[in-house]
C-alpha cells in the first residue's frame, strides 16, 4: 500500500509480486486519500499482512500542507484497521530524498527523518514491523544515491533489488507474528 514508489515496485519489477503479492500503489496519494481506500485495497483482499509506505507526498503537500501529526494520525488509522482485522502490518520508513523535483526549495530531509523515527518507534510500541530502506538507497547525507532514481526520489529497478531482501526479511518477521 502506497505511493508512487508502491506504484513503481510494481511497475519495475513485477517478479517481487509473483507470489501472492498484489501492489497497490498509486502516483501522487497522500495518506488521507490512501486512508480512504484501505478498506477496499487492503482488508476486503484479506491478506496476512500488509506494507505501507507513505509519507513523501504528505511531506510534499500535494494535497495541501499536512502536519506531521495528521500524517502520524493517518499511519495509526491504517495500522489500527489492519490490526483489528488480524493483518500483520509492516511500517516503512519514507525512502530517502534531498529534494522533491515537484516542489522546488521544499527543505525534506528532517521532514523525513523526523517522520521516520516516528514511525519506528510507533511500529515498535503496537507490534508492528519496521523497515528502512535508507540502508541501501541512502547517500549517507540525507538523500538517495543518484545511480539509484532519476529524480532523487523515485527507485528505479536496481533500486528495488536493493531493497527486496530488506522487504523480503519484514514480510517472514511480519508472518511470524
Amino acid at each position: 500500500m502506497g505511493d508512487s514508489i508502491t506504484e513503481g515496485w510494481y511497475g519495475l519489477t513485477p517478479t517481487f509480486f509473483s507470489t501472492g503479492r498484489v501492489g497497490r500503489g498509486i502516483s501522487g496519494q497522500t495518506t488521507p486519500q490512501m486512508l480512504l481506500r484501505f478498506r477496499q485495497d487492503v482488508i476486503d483482499l484479506q491478506p496476512k499482512a500488509v506494507h505501507i509506505m507513505a509519507g513523501t507526498n504528505d511531506i510534499a503537500g500535494n494535497t495541501g500542507p499536512m502536519t506531521l501529526e495528521q500524517t502520524q494520525a493517518n499511519l495509526m488509522r491504517m495500522t489500527e484497521q489492519a490490526q483489528a482485522q488480524g493483518i500483520a502490518v509492516i511500517l516503512a520508513a519514507v525512502p530517502p530524498a534531498s529534494s522533491f523535483p515537484w516542489r522546488p526549495g521544499l527543505e525534506t530531509t528532517s521532514k523525513i527523518e523526523a517522520l521516520n523515527r516516528w514511525i519506528r518507534d510507533y511500529a515498535q510500541r503496537v507490534g508492528a514491523v519496521y523497515v528502512d530502506y535508507s540502508q541501501v538507497l541512502g547517500d549517507g547525507r540525507g538523500g538517495m544515491r543518484a545511480e539509484l532514481a532519476s529524480d532523487g526520489v523515485h527507485p528505479n529497478a536496481r533500486a528495488y533489488e536493493l531493497m527486496r531482501p530488506q522487504a523480503e526479511a519484514a514480510l517472514r518477521e511480519a508472518l511470524k507474528q
